[in-house]
């Protein structure tokens, strides 16, 4: 096995990499649609937008891929960085540098690369727009035009992030290590920890844009026949699905997490009780209007709903409380139905 080569210049590198704040950041449902469209353009089994760290490459944006990272050191991304051209392996069994690469012998038994460099604006390599396939594949010259158009694209969108408020934003409120305990390994969200954090903040800076702090609880209908009957690799499929589903019903500034199993909570800053349901209708729709393909399945999901709106001298656990009691109140309701909880001095 042929491992990819460090750049001469890969201290510069990383450090634009770093300086980016990608690396260890939530899904972006942007890119995510980027790498559907990918997918069914050029008609392959995988589609990352891949990030090179120092150790590792990180996916950014994956689809038809499971892991959220493997080691840089058996990276066809990282030869490919290497280079200003498209990196292209049309059968990795009759090359010798990679016929006997761990993820070639190995799960997802890769047989087809194409990896576009994409660069940041000082013309350092961040990564990859790559596609893998398990079968022998050739481009030809109009695909590999329409694979680097695509790229622009993307990176066209990192360009106008990185300069984001939000962005901004993200990188005042935590570190690259603490984002690393507070993201989902499985659907690329923030996970319970992330919750604790931004939920004062998103309280303060609803208080200083004169808005409500919103809370949508989510829980995925008969979640558990899903496992129970086509196995765990199928759940977790299904949970990728929905939680880019739901990140792609809310707005930007929203706040996505995955609190635990098959439950979602999302913070939004609203104006009042009527757009925090719309808001709540929008992700109802996302998961129920469309299967959901997973392998060779289409499996129909739905999704029920408790909404809350944490009142101004309300602790923020006890709004949680509120919106978890209307969600069991759309379950109780039949399921696939959106719930407001009951105002504080109701309770």
């Amino acid at each position: 096995m042929l491992s990819p080569e460090l750049p001469g210049n890969e201290v510069l590198r990383q450090q634009v990499l770093d300086d980016q704040e990608l690396l260890d950041t939530p899904a972006d449902p942007y890119l995510d649609t980027l790498v559907r469209v990918v997918r069914e353009l050029f008609e392959v089994k995988t589609v990352l937008v891949s990030l090179i760290d120092r150790d590792r490459q990180w996916f950014k944006a994956r689809l038809g891929l499971e892991i959220a990272e493997t080691p840089r050191s058996v990276s066809f991304c990282g030869h490919a960085i290497l280079g200003s051209e498209m990196f292209i392996v049309e059968d990795t069994h009759a090359d010798l540098r990679f016929c006997n690469n761990p993820v070639v012998i190995n799960n997802p038994f890769l047989r087809f690369y194409a990896g576009q460099p994409l660069f940041a604006q000082d013309g350092q390599a961040l990564g990859t727009l790559c596609l893998l396939h398990p079968e022998p594949k050739r481009l030809s010259a109009v695909q590999v035009r329409q694979l680097k158009d695509m790229a622009t694209l993307v990176e066209g969108y990192l360009k106008l992030r990185q300069v984001s408020q939000q962005t901004e934003q993200l990188r005042a409120a935590l570190s690259r290590e603490q984002r690393k305990t507070m993201l989902d390994p499985l659907t690329q969200l923030w996970n319970r920890a992330g919750l604790n954090h931004f939920l004062p903040r998103e309280q303060r800076l609803a208080r200083e844009q004169s808005r409500h702090l919103g809370l949508l609880f989510c829980d995925l209908d008969h979640f558990k026949p899903v496992n129970d009957t086509h196995g765990h690799g199928a759940g977790d499929q299904a949970l990728w699905e929905s939680a880019r589903r739901i990140a792609a019903a809310v707005r930007p500034q929203d706040v996505v997490t995955r609190s635990g199993g098959e439950e979602f909570v999302v913070l939004t800053q609203v104006h009042d009780r009527q757009e925090l349901i719309q808001i709540a209708e929008r992700i109802r729709a996302a998961i129920g209007s469309t299967p959901m393909a997973i392998g060779d399945m289409h499996l129909n999901l739905t999704i029920s709903i408790g909404c809350a709106i944490a009142e101004a001298d309300e602790d923020l656990e006890a709004a949680l409380e509120r919106a978890d009691q209307a969600l069991y109140q759309a379950k109780r309701g039949g399921r696939n139905r959106v719930e407001y909880a009951r105002e504080q001095a109701d309770n």
